[in-house]
């Protein structure tokens, strides 16, 4: 990378705890992948002609000038490649794009730059070009590690490739994370606890870990609905989910928030920043932000489809579709609905700021005697691993 703001050696050590100023991220999004998983409904898109990645490099510097003239001046503390499949990216795109990031706001050294990977894409000298451009944490999509269950899921990499792309990762980063889905089709808890534990020997501190959840649209809400493709009910899903806690617990990687497991310290700064509601820009297409200008925060979205949004960038210099002011009791409600997937709860304070209220005491009083909620003193509360499982409900008791 041409930028010397950035340190390639390593990350900052430790994750700091909530100080209200979560700080101001960068997302970029690579809308590309060789395959569409049949549960995805992310902003993917398959290309078999190839693309033509020095166009969206200039797109991606054109929208990021675009993004600090609205931001202003700030300090990143976190980037995150996310997809798509930003790991089909060459090294050198990535080296382009992180030297405009660069050029445009403050990196400071050390901060965490992620690049989530599938392992079909993996390969050594692309990973430590990855590295020499700045990446120092990857994430992983193995998602399952057993061949029957990737071929369930659509992925195009077996259980060897992936054993090989973690091994790569541990050696090649500071940071490794990967991601595995549960309470799939005919699973039993046996079956996944024997998974995790294997799963928790080969993680180095960070593991994502979700439900799958049958999206609208996809090839699997299709089978779904037709009852040839059979997931575990809400009772299953419900003991799947606390197995999860157990485990990992047991194994030194607790949940720090509903899907995400670290060593204490290990935490995604990113994770981290979204969750207690900071800034971020979002850039690429399909791309969502939150930014806070002279007249407020506001919500951005970009045009999802990525030839479109490339024209767009290059006739108006973005691809935003989407600029939308948020009043106060949106980004309280916003505030809350992230906060509270947190182990370490939601910042009443920011709170009350925003919304000019403060949390009906008769509704928190009946959420903690079901144990759903633990106020923590008078300036936080957070979800208990039961309120965890009815979250939207507890968020939605709440609010209102």
């Amino acid at each position: 990378m041409s930028t010397t703001s950035t340190n390639v050696v390593g990350l900052r050590p430790g994750v700091l705890p909530d100080s209200g100023r979560p700080g101001f991220a960068v997302y970029l999004h690579w809308p590309f992948c060789a395959a569409k998983c049949p549960y995805c409904d992310f902003n993917s898109h398959v290309r078999h002609q190839g693309v033509e990645q020095q166009a969206y490099v200039a797109a991606f510097r054109a929208e990021i000038a675009h993004m600090r003239q609205l931001s202003g001046p700030r300090t990143v503390s976190s980037i995150f490649f996310g997809g798509g499949t930003p790991s089909l990216m060459e090294p050198s795109t990535v080296d382009a794009i992180l030297t405009a990031v660069g050029r445009a706001w403050d990196m400071p050294d050390g901060i965490e730059i992620t690049l989530e990977a599938n392992p079909s894409s993996v390969e050594a000298e692309r990973f430590r070009g990855y590295r020499a451009a700045g990446v120092n944490r990857v994430s992983l999509g193995v998602q399952a590690l057993n061949d029957a269950d990737l071929r369930v899921l659509g992925r195009l990499h077996n259980t060897a490739e992936a054993l090989t792309a973690i091994g790569l990762a541990r050696d090649i980063f500071p940071r490794m994370s990967f991601d595995l889905i549960y309470a799939r089709p005919q699973q039993r808890p046996d079956d996944w606890a024997r998974e995790l534990e294997y799963a928790i020997d080969l993680a180095a501190d960070h593991l994502s870990l979700y439900q799958l959840t049958i999206e609208e649209g996809t090839p699997f809400w299709g089978l779904h609905k037709a009852g040839k493709l059979v997931v575990p009910d809400g009772d299953l899903s419900a003991e799947l989910y606390e197995l999860t806690q157990e485990v990992t617990t047991a194994h030194g990687l607790p949940a720090y928030e509903v899907s995400n497991h670290a060593r204490p310290g290990a935490e995604s700064q990113h994770n981290l920043t979204y969750w207690r509601y900071g800034d971020y820009a979002g850039i690429g297409a399909g791309a969502h932000g939150r930014l806070t200008m002279p007249q407020g925060k506001v919500a951005t979205a970009n045009e999802r489809n990525p030839e479109a949004w490339l024209a767009s960038v290059t006739e108006r210099g973005h691809g935003m579709v989407e600029t939308t002011p948020l009043e106060t009791s949106e980004q309280a409600d916003e505030l809350l609905l992230m906060g509270l997937r947190l182990r370490e709860g939601m910042d009443l304070k920011r709170w009350r700021a925003l919304s000019g209220r403060t949390l009906d005491a008769e509704r928190v009083a009946f959420l903690e005697s079901h144990g759903f909620v633990q106020p923590m003193g008078p300036d936080r509360i957070r979800c208990t691993p039961k309120g965890m499982l009815v979250l939207d409900a507890v968020v939605a008791d709440l609010a209102s």
